[in-house]
């Protein structure tokens, strides 16, 4: 009875976690790039003494994203760029450290910057930056053309390339921000920094959506909420077995 207390609490907590990502999941559905978090519960014994285990308790397992791909929406902006399957583009975060996201919806703010979410660009030499009010275009290559406003055709130059990186799932972990960033392990093999990947290509005038499916998300968020209402029926009916159990001692 101990067992089924700890093991029902414990899994209602989590399913409460499960719940709020599926939440999370389920708003997200229309954002460009997303990638859905994946949850996973495991049954843990905990150790009551150094010679006797006792209890069981569920806590989540290490934390994932569904890597599939989203769908290709055609929006013909010139600054809207999608990338193959495990290629990400890279961004700066404001302690000087790489990010990766597969959101392409790149703007350029009043100084010229070019950013995704607000965070700059980062290319094959640093942040990318156009002349204001410049008409740019994106190569496949990730090659950068500017055309300064009111100059001749004749005269569009590159402006730098952007960097793009081949990443593999286990070398990467989703973090607060929204963005991913490399494992410990994947930094220490590969580097803080990672270099561009000249064999990956962008689609210009692309955006990848969210790989989120709304109907079985939907279905989940309902199939959470019907497991912590067993999970907390659980707990009522161990309780009112000790009841029993207690008068039927104090009748002995």
């Amino acid at each position: 009875m101990d067992r089924v207390i700890y093991t029902a609490m414990s899994a209602a907590s989590q399913t409460l976690n499960q719940q709020a990502i599926t939440s999370h999941n389920l708003a997200n559905v229309s954002t460009t790039g997303f990638r859905a978090q994946l949850t996973a519960m495991k049954a843990v014994p905990i150790v009551g003494s150094q010679t006797k285990q006792t209890r069981t308790m569920v806590t989540a397992t290490t934390p994932m994203f569904d890597s599939a791909m989203g769908e290709f929406n055609y929006t013909g902006r010139n600054l809207d760029v999608a990338l193959a399957q495990d290629h990400w583009l890279a961004i700066q975060l404001p302690d000087g450290s790489e990010a990766y996201t597969r959101n392409g919806a790149i703007q350029i703010d009043q100084n010229g910057t070019l950013n995704v979410q607000g965070y700059p660009l980062v290319g094959d030499n640093g942040v990318l930056t156009v002349p204001q009010q410049s008409q740019v275009s994106i190569s496949s290559d990730g090659t950068l053309s500017a055309l300064g406003a009111g100059n001749k055709p004749t005269t569009i130059a590159q402006a730098g390339k952007i960097k793009k990186v081949h990443l593999e799932r286990h070398e990467i972990v989703r973090g607060d921000n929204g963005f991913f960033q490399l494992t410990d392990e994947a930094r220490n093999q590969r580097g803080a920094v990672l270099q561009d990947n000249p064999q990956a290509k962008l689609m210009s005038g692309v955006l990848e959506g969210s790989n989120v499916n709304p109907v079985s998300t939907m279905v989940d968020l309902i199939s959470h909420s019907r497991q912590f209402e067993m999970q907390m029926k659980e707990i009522m009916t161990a309780d009112e077995n000790a009841q029993k159990a207690n008068q039927i001692l104090s009748l002995t």
